[in-house]
């Protein structure tokens, strides 16, 4: 059995193959020290251990609370800031019979949130609406179509989910037509609050909840446990919506640790045993067969919620997820998967523009970054046709469209830089932006899209480092295939569910050889045989075949890889899903 390394983590720069790219392989390794102690404690495979310890979980009673999650666990909803002053002005708007508009943004985190909420109060409250406002009629969060829509239907109290924090004018304007707003927000506040009765936000600087990560969706969700104490209601008439909270904790790409692994654990058990009707209808349209992972809620159930905001109205999400009669709820499941399948068409195609654009172009090849303009394509999908264009050229990049007088677009940033800070810098060619480290929004001039190209440019190449151009694979461990058998899978999966903070484990294996059975499938994927001294794997690398004639050379390899089940005609056997490979 390998021993964990001692020193901090290694990199490793693997050279640059013939029609591949190079990347960076990031080895971590722990304390050898912490690493003993654990395997003493917790009688498991010593480089499992090793990755437990990176992941900050070094002893028996932190084991425990990871691999045995509980809802004790949770923390005392009533240690949010301002908490009581929500709870108290919505018992003062059911005593008064006020209607009470929940109002939430128009993605996956936004849409789960108002259908947990607004289930949550109509079982108890009946003068109860929802809204989601429209992408491109209204743009993101709070907008002035919403508030006017609250006063002319006569509600006097919105509770704002996965947006609000900062709305501060137009919470303002909603108190001057004697409309009260609850925000429930987890996004950076400004120094400037909005004149909001109560804002739950852990991210305030004097909010003293002990978790500061949760998602918008898990912010309404510390509100219903606290109303629900207040109240004296069961326990159940908030868990029950673990699923949709979990589809939403998975979706935002928030951290999968602390509150949110609690939350995430127990709302995935009740996808797989008892789904929502909405989740359920959307689920068996999918097709999914097997028991649900995070990451079947990442990338089968989110994208579907989230197009229907991408390509049309996200409102029928919340139709969708708070339906009990099951044929409506697949009549409206279904128009999400319509929706679904126009906006990967989109995407595809735009994104196949896109490359064509550059390919065709060699000064746009050579640049540090990639700004993309074409009047005609989708705004709805250019956010995830920058990520597309990331995967073929690696650098930050902007994909901009047409908005009705104006361009509008969404950039997307390479691990380990600031991309808010160089759209920052040419806010002088910009009428609006926003965003954060990793992604943001802006809209502009046409006749400014070539000076903000020229100065995003500039702006990258004077502030990135050549080592953040070139892709990072980070690596949990090095493995021996003899360690990898049953048990040791077992343990791995115990480790679900996975998402940012808590990755599935990427295991690398040394001077692995070839059989000589491995094979090219379907033009573009390697099938792999490899065995390390008399250990043999399986193995799948999908898009590798351009590298199949490193395993021709017949010398051994490094191997990096995840670890998955395959089923095939009744068996089930561990395989390899291969990441990256290289000559050893």
């Amino acid at each position: 059995m390998n021993e964990v390394p001692q020193n901090s983590n290694v990199h490793i720069k693997t050279p640059l193959v013939d029609g591949g790219r190079q990347k960076r392989w990031k080895v971590l390794s722990a304390a050898a020290e912490k690493v003993d102690m654990l395997c003493q404690a917790l009688k498991i495979n010593r480089t499992i251990c090793g990755i437990l310890v990176t992941r900050g979980i070094d002893t028996f009673d932190k084991a425990k609370l990871y691999f045995r999650p509980q809802l004790a666990g949770m923390h005392d909803p009533w240690l949010m800031k301002d908490m009581l002053k929500a709870v108290k002005r919505i018992q003062q708007a059911i005593a008064n019979g006020e209607r009470i508009l929940v109002f939430g943004d128009y993605d996956a985190d936004g849409t789960t949130a108002v259908a947990c909420f607004y289930g949550f109060l109509t079982s108890f409250y009946s003068n109860t609406g929802f809204y989601i406002p429209h992408r491109y009629k209204e743009g993101y969060g709070v907008s002035k179509i919403g508030v006017d829509y609250a006063f002319g239907n006569g509600y006097t109290l919105v509770v704002s989910l996965d947006c609000g924090i900062k709305s501060v004018e137009l919470v303002g304007y909603a108190k001057t037509l004697g409309i009260d707003f609850i925000i429930c927000d987890h996004h950076l506040p400004d120094d400037e609050l909005p004149p909001a009765v109560a804002i739950l936000d852990p991210k305030q600087p004097d909010c003293e909840f002990p978790f500061k990560e949760l998602c918008g969706c898990g912010v309404g969700f510390k509100l219903m446990h606290a109303i629900a104490e207040e109240l004296g209601l069961p326990a159940e008439t908030y868990l029950q919506y673990l699923d949709l909270l979990a589809t939403a904790i998975a979706a935002d790409i928030v951290p999968v640790t602390g509150e949110n692994r609690i939350l995430g654990f127990f709302g995935l058990k009740k996808v797989n045993e008892n789904p929502c009707t909405g989740l359920k209808a959307l689920i068996q349209l999918a097709a999914v067969q097997k028991s649900l992972q995070f990451n079947n809620l990442v990338f089968v159930v989110a994208p579907r919620i989230n197009a229907a905001g991408r390509m049309d109205d996200a409102r029928k999400v919340v139709e969708l997820l708070i339906e009990k009669d099951f044929e409506k709820a697949m009549a409206y499941a279904e128009m999400l998967h319509n929706d679904n399948t126009d906006r990967k068409q989109a995407d595809s195609n735009i994104t196949e523009e896109a490359l064509a654009m550059i390919k065709c172009n060699q000064a746009l090849v050579n640049r540090k970054t990639t700004v993309l303009f074409k009047e005609t394509w989708h705004k709805g999908v250019v956010g995830i046709v920058a990520s597309r264009l990331i995967e073929n050229y690696y650098r930050p990049t902007v994909v901009l469209t047409k908005s009705g007088d104006v361009v509008a677009g969404s950039a997307r940033s390479v691990v380990g830089f600031n991309l808010y800070e160089a759209v920052h810098a040419c806010r002088q060619y910009l009428i609006g932006y926003g965003g954060h480290f990793a992604a943001a929004g802006m809209t502009l001039l046409p006749e400014n899209v070539q000076g903000f190209s020229e100065a995003f440019e500039a702006a990258v190449q004077a502030t990135i480092t050549e080592d953040l151009l070139v892709p990072e694979i980070v690596i949990d461990a090095v493995v021996e295939l003899t360690e990898i058998n049953e048990a040791f899978y077992n343990i791995v999966c115990q480790m679900e569910p996975f998402g940012p903070d808590n990755m599935r484990p990427v295991f690398l294996a040394k001077s692995v050889t070839e059989t000589g059975f491995s094979r090219i499938l379907k033009e573009q994927h390697i099938r792999f045989v490899v065995k390390q001294r008399n250990t043999t794997f399986n193995g799948i690398g999908f898009g590798m075949a351009e590298k199949f004639h490193l395993l021709q050379t017949q010398r051994p390899i490094d191997l990096v890889f995840t670890l998955d089940l395959n089923e095939w005609n009744g068996q089930r056997n561990i395989q390899l899903k291969v990441i990256d490979f290289r000559l050893a």
